[in-house]
C-alpha cells in the first residue's frame, strides 16, 4: 500500500489523459523520501481512475466538473511525511489539469487516509519482483 484512487466526472474524460496522470503520480509515490529511503515502497504503489457517468455539482446549472483523489496509507509515517506527499501529489494534479481549470469550472481536491493492519488482508508477490528486477538493472 499506498493506493490512490481517483474519481471523476464523465464530462473530462476527452480532454483529461488520466491514464497520463496515473503514471505521473505513480512516479512521484516512487520518487517520495524521507531520510534517504523510499517512502512507499514500490511494490505496493497502485493509482487507478475511475469515471464518474452520474453526478451533480452544485445545483446542476453551471457547467463543471471534478477529480477528487483518495490515498490511502498504512498508519504511521510522520505528519511531515504525509504533508510533502500530499503537496507533491497536489501540484501534479494542478499542473495536469491548469489547461481544462482554465477554459471551465473544475474542483479538484485530495484526501489522505490511514489504516491501521489491524482489519486488512494482503496477499503480494510484487515486491519480489520488483526487487529482483531492480537486482538485475
Amino acid at each position: 500500500m499506498p493506493h490512490l484512487t481517483l474519481e471523476y466526472s464523465a464530462n473530462i474524460r476527452p480532454n483529461a489523459d488520466m491514464k497520463g496522470l496515473c503514471a505521473k503520480l505513480a512516479r512521484c509515490l516512487i520518487a517520495q523520501q524521507a531520510d534517504g529511503k523510499a517512502v512507499y515502497p514500490i511494490g505496493g504503489i497502485r493509482v487507478r481512475a475511475y469515471p464518474t457517468e452520474d453526478y451533480c455539482i452544485g445545483d446542476g446549472t453551471v457547467e463543471a466538473a471534478f477529480v477528487h483523489a483518495s490515498f490511502k496509507i498504512g498508519a504511521g509515517r510522520s505528519e511531515q511525511t504525509k504533508t510533502s506527499t500530499g503537496d507533491a501529489l497536489f501540484e501534479i494534479m494542478k499542473e495536469h489539469f491548469a489547461q481544462l481549470y482554465g477554459q471551465t469550472g473544475l474542483a479538484l481536491s485530495l484526501e489522505i487516509g490511514e489504516f491501521s493492519e489491524a482489519g486488512t488482508w494482503k496477499h503480494n508477490n510484487l515486491h519480489a519482483r520488483f526487487r529482483a528486477a531492480q537486482d538485475k538493472k
